[in-house]
């Protein structure tokens, strides 16, 4: 099923902003992460002698070592972080230069393996076209993420931006949209949001902004019941389209 409306009175009314998650709803994650890992990998493991298994086990003692130290922030994501940590316990102590290297590789071949959804830059205009005011509420470290919509051609197509490390915290606390909030000023009235993740998309934007949720199914998405549900699945942008020029050209 391409469009699965489950709370069809949630969806009357022409929204005044849509807000947008980035990673895994405007494009598939984890095809583009695991070629930069692959990428990564090879080159550590020729640079510094490592094994794939060295590397793998590596890592993960790494991202778990930096998670632990920064909670829930933005930098908690940092590849650079996990690699200088990688690095570390390699046996190598601290080798900066290395540690860059190694983060540049892993986000060069990333965006070289992303790809939007169809439809999702025309979605936008068409958003942007009829008056309503875009917003992206997305996780992760800053720069990275003005990074991905300067490659996607977006960074022109969301009138406020917020990532968790500028907010302090990640989705689904209340840091980030009270944030995203502040931004919008004045501009109130029907928000939608739309996502992929049930936990920190769905019911962190439906708790703190009442938010519309829509959610993007594909490959690895959980759709998930209750409290995480939903008000509309679906699989393409094309549908998005489809919903909101029902409520044709009108400004409010």
């Amino acid at each position: 099923m391409s469009l699965e409306i489950r709370q069809p009175q949630r969806l009357q009314e022409r929204p005044a902003v849509v807000l947008f998650d980035l990673d895994n709803t405007l494009y598939a994650y984890d095809p583009a992460h695991a070629a930069g890992m692959s990428a990564t990998k090879k080159k550590a493991c020729r640079l510094v002698g490592c094994t794939d298994e060295a590397f793998d086990e590596f890592f993960d003692k790494a991202r778990q070592d930096v998670k632990e130290q920064l909670g829930s922030n933005g930098a908690a994501h940092s590849r650079l972080l996990y690699f200088h940590r990688m690095v570390e316990l390699l046996g190598m102590r601290s080798q900066p230069l290395l540690a860059l290297d190694l983060e540049q590789t892993y986000w060069r071949t990333f965006l070289g393996a992303s790809q939007l959804f169809p439809d999702v830059k025309e979605f936008l205009d068409e958003l942007r076209s009829a008056g309503v005011i875009t917003g992206l509420v997305t996780d992760l470290t800053t720069q990275i993420q003005f990074r991905k919509l300067i490659y996607f051609g977006l960074d022109h197509s969301f009138d406020y931006v917020v990532t968790s490390e500028e907010a302090g915290s990640e989705k689904p606390s209340a840091a980030p949209y009270a944030l995203i909030r502040r931004k919008l000023g004045g501009n109130t009235g029907t928000i939608w949001m739309i996502g992929d993740n049930g936990k920190t998309d769905i019911a962190g934007s439906r708790e703190h902004m009442n938010a519309v949720t829509l959610q993007k199914r594909h490959s690895g998405v959980k759709i998930e019941a209750g409290e995480r549900a939903a008000d509309l699945v679906f699989d393409d942008f094309g549908d998005l389209r489809r919903v909101f020029s029902k409520f044709g050209a009108d400004r409010g």
